[in-house]
This record gives C-alpha cells, structure tokens and sequence, in this order.
C-alpha cells in the first residue's frame, strides 16, 4: 500500500507543479495532463492555477501518509 501511495503521490505532485509553471510561465507544454482534467469539467475553467495547485497538494498529502505509514510500520 504504501508503494501505490508513494507512487501515486509523486504522479500527482509532479503533475500539479508542472500545470502551475505552465500555467504561469507557458513551458512544460508537454506535460499538459492537468490541462484535460480542467477542460473536461466546466466548474474549473478560469481556475486552472488553483485546480493545479490543489493537485499538488493532494499528491504532497500522498506522500505524507506514505511516509507516515513506513515509519509506523517500522516501529
């Protein structure tokens, strides 16, 4: 379980830091997988830095109870 928190946690992250430079530098042009998630829902157009920046968050909050989890398993 922790391997698919772990990994899911860094897919996120990583994707929700790359929407917000894109978002507010125009690179990572490439990496546009957010972009899809704010068209397909209306609610979230207008607010694409927002729905990256919760993106990354969820993924940072992933990894936290990951690691969180290793180190209860390792007492």
């Amino acid at each position: 379980m922790k391997r698919i928190l772990e990994f899911t946690g860094t897919l996120l992250l990583v994707f929700g830091v790359c929407g917000v430079l894109r978002e507010l530098t125009g690179w990572f042009s490439l990496m546009g997988l957010t972009r899809y998630v704010t068209e397909y829902f209306s609610f979230l157009h207008g607010r694409e830095l927002f729905a990256d920046t919760v993106i990354a968050v969820v993924g940072f909050a992933l990894l936290m109870i990951a690691d969180g989890q290793r180190r209860a398993a390792g007492r």
